[in-house]
């Protein structure tokens, strides 16, 4: 840019709750100044397990979320329950001494930790050679808007309930403000007019959806794409919605 950055003393900032742009580290480093942002993956179970650290080199802070802090046991699990290699992509598991010791409903313990005891996150990822993760994707079909998680499948429950609706597929899109948000996927009933963004938004309420879940995007289909198992497969209609 040419130009002195903002804030001469900044040395960093620092995010965390979803992924991140990787073009936002660049423009903060521009023009506030500083290292850029310092990307930290964790979940409220166990809180900032793997960060980026200041002295990292450049290519950390640009799509990693760095490596496990102190004490932190990463285990990158694939489907078949074979550990993976460097840069294979599987479920990030985690021991750590920050990691919750259960549920207040403990009879969701059992589907939380594997038989070492280390948390299912849920979050797909990989690792490189030096011990850098990126996260890839998720298990847990759950939507991040501005840091809170929105369960899909509560807000698809509610949608069902609309008499102009027969299916429905909410997937999370990349938003730039709140880095993602919901969009609702639906195919109306046979004779029914397209219900609006604001009938939509009403429904939810009187459902009791809270606000923050409410989708925010509506697309129409005639129908939506399934497996032979009948499963929706919202990576073809994401990928169909992104263009």
């Amino acid at each position: 840019h040419g130009h002195a950055p903002l804030f001469a003393d900044l040395r960093v900032c620092i995010a965390g709750g979803a992924p991140l742009p990787p073009e936002l580290h660049e423009q903060v480093k521009n023009e506030l100044g500083g290292r850029g942002i310092i990307n930290a993956w964790g979940l409220t179970e166990c809180p900032s397990p793997v960060s980026v650290f200041l002295d990292d080199p450049e290519f950390a802070f640009k799509g990693t979320v760095g490596r496990p802090g102190r004490g932190v046991e990463v285990k990158i699990v694939a489907d078949d329950d074979q550990m993976c290699g460097p840069g294979e992509e599987g479920e990030l598991r985690l021991k750590a001494p920050q990691l919750f010791a259960g549920y207040v409903d403990s009879s969701l313990d059992a589907a939380a930790f594997d038989e070492e005891g280390f948390l299912r996150t849920g979050d797909l990822g990989r690792r490189d050679d030096l011990g850098y993760i990126t996260i890839t994707g998720r298990i847990k079909d759950i939507i991040i808007r501005n840091a809170e998680n929105i369960s899909a499948v509560e807000v698809e429950n509610v949608l069902h309930q609309h008499p102009a609706i027969n299916d429905v597929a909410v997937v999370g899109l990349p938003d730039p403000r709140t880095g993602e948000r919901a969009c609702a996927v639906i195919v109306v009933a046979p004779g029914a007019e397209p219900p609006t963004l604001e009938q939509i938004a009403a429904h939810c309420k009187a459902q009791g959806l809270a606000r923050l879940k409410t989708p925010e995007q509506l697309e129409f289909r005639d129908a939506l794409p399934r497996n032979s198992m009948g499963k929706i497969l919202k990576h073809e209609l994401r990928a169909t919605l992104l263009g």
